[in-house]
């Protein structure tokens, strides 16, 4: 993508210079942590903190970010990242199982945020064009920071939380048709338009690449990535370099970096290692977007933004009231409990980052001025930072809109009082079994035996393999990967078990479980957590940090063996002797 900083150089209050690109990027990422703690204190999401941080360094400030061009290239590399991760997301099996009423209330909401944002941007004296853009712009919601705060309230297996992250499914879909088709525009309408045959080539080159990510998917993915996973390093590896070298591509043939990028998701999404990719890669995505979102703030103009208050003042107000009615009164139509309908349209009273994305390719494509680009931005900075309170407060804020809200229920509302689920249940499991070797795999069977729901995790793929085999549920995964075990089903779990009792690459025994009792505080599991070790002297420290039982495989069954010899060695009636045996 373009950079999107604007080509102004107004003199700032104050300048500070580096002698070193490096010291510059240095200088910004120790502000951007500076100012996503002060961000955390208020309880607020790093895109508000990282938008801050470009406007404190652009021009019209510090002038701190003066290598634009190192900047945007980053920035373009995060798009690409992140629109791998989307791709990642869908699976064709997983959006035919999104069910009717994620599908109702995700087209539904798009539909009508952009016809009355339209309207509204028109009563404001905005263009037809830009009004297009801006109100294609507010449908989109931000899946990062919903699953952040449903996660954090434990609200992700609620009703509520299983149909919002139906219909962001359905968002994530309506903005990967977005971005083809504007990137189809971007092809049709570029420098060499007249020449017919630069768009055949173009679009060749586009088919092409379609045609080989379908084969890839058909014959290579599963076993190609069955390989590579036997280690966790070079799965992560794999993963970036598949997803920079297929934007490459699509950079290279006229389709789009951001395409590309996408396609790379879409070639690894039906594989068995998905989710370990994308817990991976958040980290990196994270940082990258700082540099995006540094690039966005630096290049506002804050002097004309403030002819953009008003308006966006008003698109705010739209945003964080309208978004919410339009899926409550669609919810309570299809027979939803009014508390239900409301919990879920609070997750859409904001806009997210991939509406800055969007505005700023109709920018980078000369479809939109910068000014719309900043309105965005000002409707995104204060729909996310309201938006974050009313999610963290919403049973309060339900309390006392409650009876404001009779007209959105039906006077039986059906789908609830008859126990009808919108979105598929998680698959409730009773234990949790990390490391699938011999003892692990022992102490599946035992359980599942006794009539317990299992669900092994591993991130050997034979070992995976052989679980299945068995008739047993696992998934491909890291006990090491805090992100990992933060998207684990857990809310039903009563036992998370490790069975892992090997060195892990670089890390202990001892490091591993404390790593894996981390992940599962962090992520407000409450059952039981048993621990296994081979050497006895780490036990006590792994008490004292929460495990509620730790387990030494050697040492229970050697006491399991002397109870069985235990029982041979009785004297024999009429004889003095002993049988070992």
């Amino acid at each position: 993508m373009p950079p999107i900083s604007p080509a102004r150089q107004p003199v700032p209050p104050m300048e500070l210079h580096f002698e070193s690109v490096f010291y510059e990027i240095a200088a910004l990422v120790l502000l951007a942590g500076a100012a996503g703690f002060v961000g955390l204190l208020l309880r607020q999401p790093l895109i508000v903190s990282f938008i801050a941080v470009g406007v404190v360094a652009g021009p019209d400030a510090l002038g701190l970010a003066t290598s634009t061009q190192v900047i945007d290239l980053l920035g373009e590399i995060s798009i690409a990242v992140l629109l791998f991760l989307v791709g990642l997301k869908l699976d064709v099996g997983l959006v035919r199982s999104i069910g009717r009423v994620a599908v109702a209330t995700g087209l539904g909401q798009v539909g009508f945020t952009s016809l009355f944002g339209f309207l509204i941007c028109l009563a404001l004296g905005i263009d037809v064009v830009t009004s297009v853009y801006v109100a294609v712009a507010l449908t989109f919601s931000s899946t990062i920071i919903i699953v952040k705060l449903l996660s954090d309230k434990r609200e992700l297996g609620a009703l509520h939380g299983r149909i919002a992250l139906g219909f962001l499914i359905v968002q994530d879909i309506f903005v990967v048709f977005c971005m083809v088709t504007l990137s189809a525009l971007g092809v049709g309408l570029g420098e060499d338009t007249g020449d017919p045959l630069d768009i055949l080539v173009v679009g060749g080159g586009g088919v092409a690449m379609v045609a080989f990510v379908i084969a890839f998917i058909r014959y290579v993915a599963d076993p190609l990535l069955g390989l590579i996973a036997r280690s966790a390093e070079l799965l992560v590896i794999f993963a970036v370099g598949w997803a920079a070298g297929l934007a490459a591509v699509g950079d290279a043939v006229g389709f789009g970096k951001e395409l590309g990028g996408l396609l790379a998701g879409v070639a690894l999404a039906s594989t068995p290692y998905r989710e370990a990719i994308v817990s991976r890669l958040a980290s990196l995505r994270d940082f990258l977007l700082l540099f995006f979102f540094i690039a966005l703030g630096a290049g506002l103009n804050l002097q004309g933004l403030g002819a953009e208050l008003v308006a966006a003042a008003v698109l705010s107000v739209f945003v964080l009231v309208g978004n919410p009615l339009i899926v409550l009164a669609i919810m309570g139509a299809m027979g939803y409990r009014k508390r239900t309908g409301f919990l879920a349209g609070l997750t859409v009273a904001q806009i997210s980052e991939f509406s800055l994305i969007f505005m700023a390719m109709g920018v980078n494509l000369g479809h939109v001025p910068e000014s719309a680009l900043g309105l965005v931005t000002l409707v995104g900075l204060v729909t996310i930072a309201l938006s974050v309170y009313m999610i963290t407060w919403s049973g309060q804020l339900y309390d006392r809109l409650e009876p404001l809200l009779a007209p959105f229920e039906r006077r039986r509302p059906h789908r609830e009082s008859a126990g009808a689920g919108a979105a598929p249940v998680v698959a409730a499991h009773d234990y949790v079994i990390f490391g699938l070797g011999r003892y692990g795999t022992r102490i599946g069977i035992g359980l599942e035996a006794a009539g317990y729901r299992v669900l092994g995790v591993d991130f050997d793929p034979e070992a995976l393999q052989h679980w299945r085999a068995l008739g047993m549920e696992a998934v491909y995964g890291d006990a090491t990967d805090p992100e990992f075990i933060a998207h684990l089903p857990l809310e039903r779990v009563k036992v998370v078990v490790s069975a892992v009792s090997r060195e892990r690459g670089t890390l202990t025994e001892a490091s591993t479980q404390l790593s894996l009792l981390h992940g599962l505080h962090a992520a407000g599991f409450r059952g039981a957590i048993a621990l296994s070790v081979q050497a006895a002297e780490d036990a006590p420290a792994l008490l004292a940090k929460g495990a509620t039982m730790v387990l030494a495989p050697a040492d229970d069954a050697a006491e399991y063996a002397v109870e069985r010899l235990m029982v041979w060695a009785v004297p024999k009636a009429g004889s003095g002797a002993q049988v070992v045996g």
